[in-house]
């Protein structure tokens, strides 16, 4: 059947073997679906599927040649390792990448978090340099306020001392009263040793009082302020001493901030020492870091470029792939078309066989049939005739043998007819023998014609 169905294929100008190979050959139908797509497989994964049966059978030996399928299958298959094989380098090198971005965010994050460490190292720094400078400015302004109150002080006290002196005077000479001139005389002799303007103002005093002996009120009157004064020259003497005190602390802790400064600003200049080297050391680390970044954005952009190529390369092998397996189902769907057509006409020509096997039987029968009808009455008409025209008596052989016009006119008859009955087949190849038969039958009995 299958033979057949190649022989009818073959012997239809529409399906050549020439036009088949011409279909075939252009195409190299690839088995890749949507999967191809997506990321590749590795190598020990399952292999593509064979040929299908229908594939197998469209391509027959009759239709395409084993050896030619054979090449471009191998060569499909060395195309499809050769994609696999890129599309697997090039998941290697994107996972290669994925981990340098890794390995590089892990180091900026380190790189950040010892940046961010040092910004708050220095800004504790310079938030306690903040503060010791304006403790610094308060303690200098307590140090001046407390210089301007000892000058105060200072001013104060040589007042009161000046005020003591005065009421210290002023009680001797009201003891010089009591006493006569001889104390008199040594107070004098001890005011000349002091200085020229007490001594005048002693004078004064003592002239004033000699003067005006009325003023003994005045005198006491002094003496109670006198008594006044003096408490308040111990209470001044003792908040005196507590200023001292409080002063000679403020000079040991100013000079205890002193060092302390020093200190902080020795610290401060190692700080910003150490600081000019980390940021130096980041800037080189930040020119390295853009110089690997600037290399890797250029081997990414060439990946990427690749990647759009490959990319490009795999949807027009798919589109060729979808064009070849559109081409490989329309020449199936045209091949079932043709077997089917084939089976009809096959059955249509066993049906017509049969039928013109029966008709050729029966036109066969009918012409032998005829055939003997006829001839017996031609030999029984030639026989009357004969008798007729040469007598009773004559044997119908002789006169055949005899006419020798008769013999020439009934040999191609009967050699045609044979022949023509074991050649044509068809009811109107016989119809047509026939008449030619009766044609020549009636010429021979025509008596014009033996005449």
């Amino acid at each position: 059947m299958s033979q057949s169905a190649g022989s009818h294929l073959s012997g239809s100008p529409q399906l050549s073997p020439s036009g088949l190979l011409a279909l075939l050959g252009t195409s190299q139908p690839e088995r890749m679906s949507l999967s191809d797509s997506m990321p590749p497989t590795p190598k020990s994964g399952t292999p593509s599927p064979g040929p299908s049966p229908l594939s197998l059978s469209l391509l027959s030996p009759g239709c395409l040649e084993g050896g030619d399928w054979e090449s471009r299958e191998e060569l499909r298959l060395r195309e499809l390792e050769e994609a696999r094989a890129r599309a697997a380098q090039m998941e290697k090198t994107m996972r290669w990448w994925s981990d340098c971005t890794a390995n590089w965010r892990e180091k900026w994050s380190k790189v950040r978090a010892e940046r961010n460490k040092a910004r708050e190292e220095v800004r504790h720094l310079r938030l306690k340099l903040e503060n010791l400078g304006k403790e610094l400015t308060g303690l200098k302004r307590e140090r001046q306020e407390a210089l301007n109150e000892k000058e105060q002080l200072g001013k104060e006290l040589a007042r009161l001392k000046l005020d003591n002196r005065e009421f210290e005077l002023m009680e001797n000479l009201l003891k010089s009263k009591q006493d006569g001139p001889e104390f008199w005389d040594q107070r004098s002799a001890v005011s000349v040793r002091s200085s020229l303007a007490r001594q005048e103002r002693n004078r004064l005093l003592w002239e004033d009082a000699s003067a005006n002996e009325d003023e003994a009120a005045k005198i006491t009157a002094l003496r109670l302020r006198l008594d006044e004064s003096q408490k308040v020259l111990l209470k001044e003497r003792e908040d005196k001493m507590s200023l001292s005190r409080n002063i000679e602390k403020l000079e040991a802790e100013l000079s205890q901030w002193k060092v302390k400064y020093e200190e902080l600003n020795k610290n401060k200049q190692e700080v910003l020492k150490q600081l000019n080297i980390l940021k130096e050391i980041h800037q080189d680390e930040l020119g390295r870091i853009s110089e690997d970044l600037e290399d890797e954005l250029g081997a990414r952009s060439s990946m990427d470029k690749k990647l759009a190529e490959l990319r490009s390369e795999m949807e027009r092998l798919q589109a060729e792939n979808a064009a070849e397996w559109g081409k490989r189902e329309r020449l199936e769907t045209e091949k079932l078309n043709l077997e089917r057509e084939n089976k009809k006409l096959r059955a249509q020509i066993e049906d017509l066989e049969e039928v013109l096997a029966r008709k050729r039987r029966q036109a066969v029968s009918a012409l032998d049939t005829d055939f003997r009808t006829v001839q017996a009455e031609l030999f029984e008409k030639n026989k009357v005739s004969f008798q007729g025209r040469f007598g009773s008596e004559a044997p119908f052989q002789e006169v055949l043998g005899r006419d020798l016009s008769i013999g020439p006119l009934w040999l191609p008859c009967f050699a045609s007819l044979h022949q023509q009955k074991e050649s044509e087949t068809t009811q109107t190849c016989v119809g047509k023998h026939r008449s030619h038969w009766h044609c020549c039958i009636i010429q021979f009995l025509n008596p014009n014609y033996l005449l």
